[in-house]
């Protein structure tokens, strides 16, 4: 008897598979009573939160408020904040889209007005916007898919800093080991070609082949759902030709 499979031993929700709490400091979303307003603010201080590959700033506003946010490329200590919608254009703050012109690199920009913040939050992304209509604007998103919002939504100017994260390999394993668990994720992960035919779907054999097609459908058990969930298709394919009756 083989031992269940990492989809299935994930979804029972132990302790495992779970983000430590320690070093997690509060969430990340705007002000809800700053949507209207104009205020400024000052950054206090910026730090780390575990299982985050950005910076946190701590940012305490001239209403009494207070939040954290992703800090932009940039920012630094002591900095002015303002928030509004006759903010001026630096880096760090916060505009409607409506009043950022077009070409301009925003993050941490909300899907509806109020919501906190939800897209570009990780570290070295940011947004293009590309188009600005009468109630919508039109953003280039990091994986280079356009969408649209509404223009009354949020957004930071800037682009989130900790983008060069990727550039200092791990040394040890204990380093990713760490790192992993912060983000609730598993390592190291073994492929399941590489176990034995009981313990995975793709395991046994001497020729390191899942034996099978890899496709499997999108409304199986969670012990048989593994490699290319509902695809739509797989491998290179080929080039279509058109025939043409004359």
């Amino acid at each position: 008897m083989g031992k269940r499979i990492k989809v299935q031993r994930r979804g029972r929700g132990t302790p495992v598979f779970q983000a430590a709490k320690t070093g997690k400091i509060s969430q990340v979303k705007y002000p809800e009573t700053v949507v209207e307003e104009e205020v400024k603010g000052v950054i206090k201080k910026i730090i780390h939160e575990s299982g985050r590959n950005a910076p946190l700033a701590y940012i305490e506003l001239t209403n009494n408020q207070n939040y954290y946010t992703i800090a932009p490329e940039g920012t630094y200590v002591n900095q002015e904040i303002e928030l509004g919608k006759n903010a001026s254009l630096k880096v760090g703050n916060v505009l409607p889209l409506v009043k950022i012109p077009e070409g301009t690199m925003v993050c941490n920009i909300e899907l509806k007005p109020g919501d906190g913040g939800r897209i570009a939050r990780s570290g070295g992304s940011f947004a293009t916007i590309i188009a600005q209509n009468p109630k919508k604007t039109v953003l280039k998103l990091p994986s280079k898919r356009n969408i649209t919002i509404n223009n009354n939504s949020r957004a930071t100017i800037g682009i989130i800093s900790g983008g060069g994260r990727l550039e200092k390999p791990y040394l040890k394993a204990g380093e990713a080991w760490y790192a992993s668990k912060a983000s609730n994720k598993v390592y190291p992960v073994a492929h399941g070609v590489k176990m034995y035919a009981a313990a995975h779907p793709h395991g046994g054999g001497r020729h390191r082949r899942p034996g099978k097609s890899t496709t499997v459908g999108r409304r199986l058990p969670p012990g048989a759902k593994v490699g290319l969930i509902a695809a739509r298709s797989s491998g290179r394919g080929g080039k279509r030709v058109r025939r043409v009756e004359t």
